[in-house]
């Protein structure tokens, strides 16, 4: 009967809510592919990446140091292992990403209704959620 108890025990303590597996995941991945795009646009230069860029004062091969940081933060954020790094990814996530916001604001660029400051800083947020949500595997 003990045997049976210490059974149910750690798999109480090692069991994680299903809700929050769900939510981790969905938010990860709505990250992951948000911030893989915004990289893959940069480092290709497509769409508006370029004049978001330069309206704000910024020289052009700064996309490619964004978008090369956006695709290693993604790939860190998703490989399984090294928490580490993927601490490293979340905080660089967040300082590219209110950074974008700050530079945006600061140079009056707002975009259609505050679009250039409001995407960035859900992105932020987005990954605030996904560092909050990550399984004990993911920690330090």
């Amino acid at each position: 009967m003990s045997t049976t108890m210490a059974h149910e025990k750690n798999a109480k303590v090692e069991s994680r809510p299903v809700g929050r597996t769900a939510a981790y995941w969905t938010v990860t991945i709505i990250l992951a592919f948000s911030i893989t795009l915004s990289g893959i646009g940069q480092l290709m230069r497509y769409g508006g990446n370029v004049d978001l860029v330069t309206d704000i004062g910024f020289p052009l091969y700064v996309t490619n140091i964004l978008g090369a940081w956006k695709l290693l933060g993604v790939i860190a954020i998703v490989m399984p292992g090294l928490p580490r790094l993927k601490e490293w990814a979340y905080s660089g996530i967040f300082f590219l990403m209110t950074g974008a916001a700050l530079s945006h604001a600061f140079a009056n660029d707002y975009g259609d209704y505050g679009f250039h400051i409001i995407l960035p800083l859900f992105y932020a947020a987005l990954g605030i959620a996904s560092w909050a949500l990550r399984p004990k595997s993911r920690r330090l």
